[in-house]
């Protein structure tokens, strides 16, 4: 292991919360004494079943800790995804289904261990232990927090004082998330900035159970491709893990620079140092903010695809975006051949271009949407269902369509 201030710096870099700094030191000096790692906790409930790049920000946090030698819990919540996690939230969340939560946890071991060493990583679910708690234990439970102090949650406050329902079971949502602390004794727990009243929760009833409490340590929320708001793939900012690697390689290249350090810092393997050499010799002219760029999103390919797709995708990028050419692989799609002209809309939709012919007018609309080279004005446009034909939706999307 390294020393306690080498893990510190480590450990520190993107935090936000830290409660606190001296507990986690002493854990850590206590670590290196005896020999026994940390046991290092994050929850995700399997609310959906791809994870973006705004959630791999905890994901590597996570990782930070498997290289300085302690134990990563990767907890499932696939009993609290049963509850809806309220935080954040101005209405009740419709509860997932057993067979949504299993399906997305599947998934998620899956993609986690893009990052994670599987070898060094325990999954856990939390219904192991809180399946197995009585009406009395709930009772018990729900007993140690008054409203009072739960409407001290910003958004619970926001909905009291805006007459919004607040359901009693969204109530027993952080005593159950600290609940999770107790059973597992962990020594450290990881959150975004949105998750502090819960992993606080975890301290006090660690505490009042005669364990040590938790240290807790919260993580910024990743702004989206936007740089505005939070990554979400409800506003269509997001990069998702899963995507394609040209998808993944040309969404990054699109972020502006201030946000592409941002990303450095929370996603990169790159060191701090290295980090800031990068931004300095950007900044004096010594290398292109592109080229520092590119670096960035051939990391991250090469993170959830591999080394050989990194440089293809730059390849690619290169080869439409510099040179104006069409990338090396184009995916083709047969549609039956018909003497009825097609609607464009709906063509893009067949072609799998747009999730509905709404979205193929709204991307005519925005300039985005050309057939042969051609851009398309007009959202009324037809095309004949004869030969083929390429599609290209945004900067990145083609298609070729085979009429059949």
């Amino acid at each position: 292991m390294k020393s306690v201030e080498e893990q510190i710096a480590l450990i520190e870099r993107g935090a936000v919360d830290f409660h606190s700094r001296e507990d986690l030191v002493k854990k850590l000096t206590r670590s290196l004494e005896t020999g026994k790692p940390l046991t290092i906790k994050a929850g995700f409930d399997p609310t959906a079943p791809d994870l973006h790049l705004g959630h791999t920000v905890l994901i590597q946090k996570l990782r930070h800790f498997q290289l300085l030698g302690h134990e990563v819990n990767f907890l499932i919540g696939d009993f609290t995804g049963l509850i809806g996690d309220p935080t954040g939230k101005s209405e009740t969340r419709p509860p997932l289904t057993p067979d949504d939560v299993k399906r997305n946890a599947e998934t998620y071991k899956e993609q986690v261990f893009k990052i994670l060493d599987p070898e060094k990583t325990k999954v856990v679910f939390n219904s192991t232990w809180l399946g197995q708690l009585t009406s009395y234990d709930m009772i018990r439970l729900a007993s140690e927090l008054t409203v009072a102090r739960m409407l001290e949650r910003d958004d619970f406050k926001k909905r009291f004082e805006s007459n919004r329902p607040i359901s009693i079971h969204e109530f027993l949502y952080p005593l159950i998330q600290g609940y999770d602390s107790v059973a597992m004794e962990a020594d450290v727990e990881l959150g975004g900035t949105d998750q502090l009243f819960n992993l606080l929760m975890g301290r006090d009833l660690q505490r009042s159970r005669g364990q040590e409490p938790q240290v807790v340590l919260t993580m910024p929320l990743l702004e989206g491709l936007d740089g505005v708001n939070k990554m979400s793939k409800s506003l269509g900012n997001y990069i998702g893990i899963s995507e394609a690697a040209d998808s993944i390689f040309g969404k990054i290249m699109s972020i502006s620079d201030d946000l592409m350090f941002r990303y450095y810092e929370l996603l990169s393997d790159l060191s701090m140092d290295e980090v800031r050499s990068l931004k300095r010799k950007m900044e004096q002219g010594e290398i292109h903010p592109k080229t520092v760029k590119v670096e960035l999103a051939k990391e991250m390919v090469a993170r959830f695809h591999s080394a050989e797709a990194a440089e293809e995708a730059e390849r690619n990028f290169e080869q439409v975006f510099a040179r104006h050419e069409l990338p090396d692989e184009i995916e083709e799609v047969e549609i039956a051949e018909s003497a009825e002209p097609v609607w464009i809309p709906k063509l893009l939709l067949d072609a799998g271009m747009v999730k509905s012919t709404s979205d193929g007018r709204r991307m005519i609309q925005q300039n985005a949407v050309t057939v042969d080279g051609e851009k398309v004005e007009d959202i009324n446009a037809t095309i004949a269902c004869q030969g083929s034909v390429l599609l290209k939706v945004g900067k990145r999307r083609f298609c070729r369509v085979l009429f059949t």
